[in-house]
């Protein structure tokens, strides 16, 4: 034992040992009866320690030889030092610097209790390592003290201390992570300065997702309040959209001078799908308003887009045959493609109008090339059959996508048709033409508005589904005037009400309005026995479902409510409110209660709950990744109906986002032997590749094309995929998320969900005679540019990089935020998990996130750098 203590020894270098043994000595004084003596020797001993350095992975020197003497210290602190005075305080604080390195319980939280019996000096002295110590004591202690209801003053003093050291120090995670432990966030905003509050917002809103319940809005105000603070206009207004409310947004607006962030305020809401109006307090001077007002209204979306096209040159308008390639499969399938022609009519209406969507023309319904252009487009609306007949007019409205004027004056010519099927089409047409496009002459309700009331059940429903369609998320009362009183009609049909219901979803959206929900409800009670088995029956609790859309605990009334509905739709209905209600939150909880219910037997509400897995977890990409097991999981040992929605879920969970797993997954499936469980496979192969003309979708696409060329259903599974992997040429995505995948659009959401819910059930519905169910993708349907705006809101081009995104959350200075970029000129295509960032110092953008239109300013410092 000696020898070892001797090699011990000879191991420390001659400095070394002179420091232990000094402080040996001040040990020794420091239990000396001479209180200046005494006083002397604890100096010397905070000195050597607040002067040790040391390397990352070693404990300092002094701490280390002062280890086997903590005890004694104690003993000596806790026995024989009666009296209050400075020493016994300053004691105290190197006893609570030593704990934090000695052997002991480290429950019994030493470091803080002698820092509380210390002299509360300077904290930041000690270094790093011990204030992050004791920021983890306080949150053991605090909730200690919590439990037993005593008083905090003491610990929330403490707290102060560190939180101002941590945010000096680029440690604001850590200041944020004590303050939520401590429940006293608030303090946080006094800390704030103009060189941390972006690492700082960036912070709390990325743990917001991860926190529960109403802690989660508390943080994001919280993020808003500092934005605000700053100035940081575009930051606020999308935690404001985030937190859902139209008072912050006007804060935004109120507190914000700078026309150019106004504007650039604007593109966020248009982009968001928001309906907007400003008023005088948020624009005082009438020119202004109107400026920003057309913004909001989206009035300039085409002509970005277009501006786009042309840049990219896909202007050239494409045909179905151009999608098929069909010269490169073999000859006899290409043969047996046209077996049924009116049906293969159809998938190439559909193929058009994905494929040439926006660009106001096309080869089918606007081909000018013959002089009598008016039959040649009228042609082809009557080379499909009745039902078939209404998509193709409606085929129109989206080759004039949000191009109101040009799409109204190429539809009219089909109101004056003898044929139902053709003005239902039509006015499904402008329904599109004017989905997320405000007009302050409103000329999709002048038209529709009075359809809604005829006799003919097709009519009825073109205009209903267009007023939807045309007006999602615009909670607009004159809809709810024209629609409600449909639901409780008791002449209408069931595919009428059916379809009401599911148009004032959309309308009124995420709104919670009681009156709707009430008036679905008391349809659902109305419902025959024969009806309730009806699939389209299941657009009402749809309906209901998006009224509710992302608004968690609001759904509970109507829950309850729901509960007193017939046993044969009371399932569906509940299953359908809590996956539309938690969509988008990534609640854990409700997962697993939908997993749960995809456990059981074979039943109607499967269906639904296996889309409620990808609705809630579609939140974030660590939901997505375990979401994505789950279903794997379900396919092996889940029943047929879980089976057949499986696919439709994974689209929904990499919507145009086509990832090599879902892909091979898909794969496997779309060659499944039952039928159902296939097609749902095909059309989710179409939603993963959604505007991003990815190769091997195409491909896969190609083969199963002929490889079922003999099974019509099936191949207008294929032809409408084909159509969705190539919608808008490549430019557009259905992604409901945008800026940087922080904000969800809820009426591009409810469209997507509306879709998936009708292929729950592809027979009746898609391919039925219900098939135009599809236009209702249009409402997710949006750009995935960046075009960059001069001052005058003129498309200036500019270099970026465009890479893929990196997560810089919590890391300290200026992290690079995207890896693997290549630098182009603006506009550029954003693929999903893109980011861009400019590559010139020339100007600054107005907008942290360069998703869209961003404004540009000229940087003022630029010229002096050259």
């Amino acid at each position: 034992m000696a020898k070892n203590k001797m090699v011990q020894i000879e191991d420390l270098s001659d400095e070394d040992l002179a420091l232990k043994e000094q402080l040996h000595l001040y040990v020794e004084r420091v239990q000396d009866s001479d209180p200046q003596l005494q006083k002397l020797a604890l100096q010397n001993i905070r000195h050597e320690i607040r002067n040790s350095t040391s390397s990352m992975t070693s404990v300092p020197k002094p701490l280390k030889f002062l280890r086997p003497h903590y005890v004694t210290l104690k003993t000596y602190y806790e026995q024989t030092m009666m009296a209050e005075s400075d020493v016994k305080e300053y004691l105290a604080d190197i006893l609570s610097v030593l704990a934090m390195s000695a052997p002991g319980d480290e429950e019994e939280l030493e470091s803080l209790r002698y820092r509380l019996l210390g002299s509360k000096g300077d904290i930041s002295s000690w270094g790093h390592e011990y204030v992050r110590n004791l920021a983890g004591q306080i949150a053991k202690e605090y909730a200690k003290r919590q439990t037993a209801d005593t008083p905090i003053d003491d610990l929330l003093e403490l707290v102060q201390q560190i939180v101002a050291f941590h945010m000096k120090h680029n440690g604001e995670t850590e200041a944020v992570d004590l303050l939520m432990e401590v429940e006293y966030l608030d303090m946080l905003i006094e800390h704030v300065d103009r060189t941390n509050f972006k690492r700082t917002c960036l912070y709390l809103t990325s743990s917001a997702r991860y926190l529960p319940g109403t802690d989660d809005m508390l943080v994001l105000e919280l993020a808003f309040s500092i934005y605000l603070k700053f100035e940081e206009y575009t930051n606020a207004l999308q935690l404001a959209l985030v937190l859902d409310k139209r008072q912050y947004v006007r804060q935004v607006f109120t507190s914000c001078n700078d026309m150019l962030q106004k504007k650039q305020c604007c593109y966020i809401l248009a982009r968001h799908g928001v309906t907007f109006e400003l008023d005088e307090e948020l624009a005082p001077i009438e020119e202004d308003r109107e400026i920003l007002q057309d913004i909001v209204n989206n009035s300039k979306l085409s002509e970005g887009y277009l501006t786009l096209a042309r840049d990219i040159e896909v202007m050239e308008p494409k045909s179905p045959g151009d999608i098929y390639k069909e010269h490169l499969l073999d000859s006899h399938t290409c043969a047996g493609a046209n077996v049924d022609s009116a049906r293969h009519n159809l998938a190439a209406t559909f193929v058009n109008a994905f494929v040439n969507a926006g660009f106001g023309q096309d080869k089918l319904m606007t081909d000018t090339s013959d002089s009598s252009s008016t039959n040649s487009s009228g042609n082809w609306v009557f080379k499909n059959k009745e039902h078939g007949k209404t998509s193709a007019a409606a085929s129109l409205g989206m080759v004039f996508l949000w191009d109101v004027d040009s799409g109204l004056s190429q539809l009219d010519k089909y109101f004056h048709s003898k044929d139902n099927h053709v003005i239902a089409g039509a006015l499904l047409g402008v329904g599109i033409a004017n989905c997320s496009i405000k007009n302050d002459c409103d000329p999709a309700m002048a038209i529709l508005g009075d359809y809604t009331d005829k006799e003919d059940t097709l009519i009825r429903i073109g205009a209903i589904m267009g007023l939807g369609i045309a007006y999602a998320g615009s909670q607009n009362e004159q809809i709810r005037c024209k629609l409600e009183p449909i639901l409780n009609d008791a002449k209408a049909s069931l595919d009428v009400i059916a379809f009401a219901a599911i148009s004032l979803g959309l309308v009124y959206v995420g709104s919670c309005n009681e009156e709707i929900a009430q008036a679905i409800i008391f349809a659902l009670m109305d419902r025959s026995e024969s009806e309730l088995g009806e699939p389209l029956t299941r657009f009402l609790p749809l309906g209901l479902g998006l009224l509710y859309l992302g608004k968690q605990e609001s759904v509970e009334a109507t829950a309850e409510v729901s509960k007193a509905l017939d046993e044969k739709i009371r399932k569906y209905c509940e299953i359908t409110l809590q996956s539309c209600a938690y969509a988008g939150t990534g609640n854990v909880l409700k997962v697993q209660n939908l997993l749960g219910h995809c456990s059981q037997k074979d039943e109607m509400h499967q269906g639904p709950a296996v889309l409620g897995i990808a609705m809630v977890a579609m939140a974030e990409e660590l939901g997505i990744d375990m979401a994505i097991r789950s279903l794997e999981h379900l396919l092996q040992y889940g029943e047929q109906s879980v089976r057949r929605a499986v696919p439709l879920a994974l689209g929904l969970l990499s919507i145009s986002n086509p990832k090599a797993n879902v892909i091979d997954t898909l794969s496997r499936l779309s060659h499944d032997t039952d039928s159902e469980v296939a097609m749902a496979a095909v059309i989710a192969f179409g939603l993963i590749g959604a505007g991003t003309n990815n190769a091997r979708i195409a491909g896969m696409l190609r083969s199963l094309s002929s490889f079922y060329h003999k099974d019509a259903n099936l191949l207008f599974c294929v032809r409408i995929a084909q159509g969705l992997v190539h919608l808008g040429k490549g430019l557009m995505t259905l992604n409901p998320y945008h800026s940087d995948r922080s904000l969800l659009s809820p009426s591009s959401l409810a469209g997507l969900i509306a879709m998936l819910h009708s292929c729950l059930d592809m027979k009746a519905m898609v391919l039925g005679k219900y098939h135009y169910i599809l236009y209702f993708l249009v409402l997710a349907m949006q750009p995935r540019m960046l075009l960059t705006l001069d001052e005058d809101l003129k498309p200036i081009s500019v270099p970026v990089r465009v890479g893929q995104a990196v997560d810089a959350v919590g890391q300290a200075g200026r992290p690079k935020i995207i890896t693997g970029f290549q630098t182009h000129s603006t506009p550029v295509l954003l693929a999903a998990g893109d980011r861009a960032e400019l590559a010139t110092e020339k100007y600054i953008p107005l907008s942290s996130i360069l998703e869209g239109f961003v404004i540009l300013k000229d940087n003022p410092d630029y010229e002096d750098r050259l």
